[in-house]
């Protein structure tokens, strides 16, 4: 009996380890993804378009577009270097879909985010944000 159990128990393990290597990685799942969200409001049966993020065909975020009831409420568009998954420029626009800020961003060695400069369409820098970690 026992050693029935085991057995068992050793197939359903191997069986998930086969499993987790067979699961695509969370970026091959966004790859050419485009996600819609819709909501509905209390009363009415009737959706609507909330949102929509597009990733391109590496998986990485390239467009996220906010509506509301009139249309295009903000859209943020993602730019990066070569097949870097870091982000290095994101433009803000909006409803209108003129832009109104532009983000360019530096990475410190370790992937996280060092400085990111904000400036204004017509390209003057607004402000500077510097990210400090620390570890307790």
């Amino acid at each position: 009996m026992r050693k029935g159990i085991v057995i068992t128990l050793a197939l359903c393990l191997l069986g998930g380890i086969v499993w987790a290597q067979d699961k695509p990685s969370k970026r091959e799942r966004k790859k050419n993804l485009v996600v819609k969200e819709w909501n509905t409001k209390s009363g009415t049966k009737t959706p609507y378009l909330d949102n929509v993020v597009t990733y391109d065909e590496l998986g990485r975020k390239i467009e996220e577009i906010e509506y509301a009831s009139y249309g295009q409420k903000k859209r943020i568009t993602y730019e990066y270097e070569g097949e870097s998954t870091r982000c290095t420029r994101q433009v803000e626009y909006d409803d209108k879909n003129h832009a109104v800020r532009i983000k360019k961003f530096e990475y410190n060695d370790d992937g996280t985010k060092k400085v990111q400069y904000n400036y204004k369409p017509n390209g003057k820098l607004e402000s500077t944000k510097t990210f400090e970690y620390s570890y307790k």
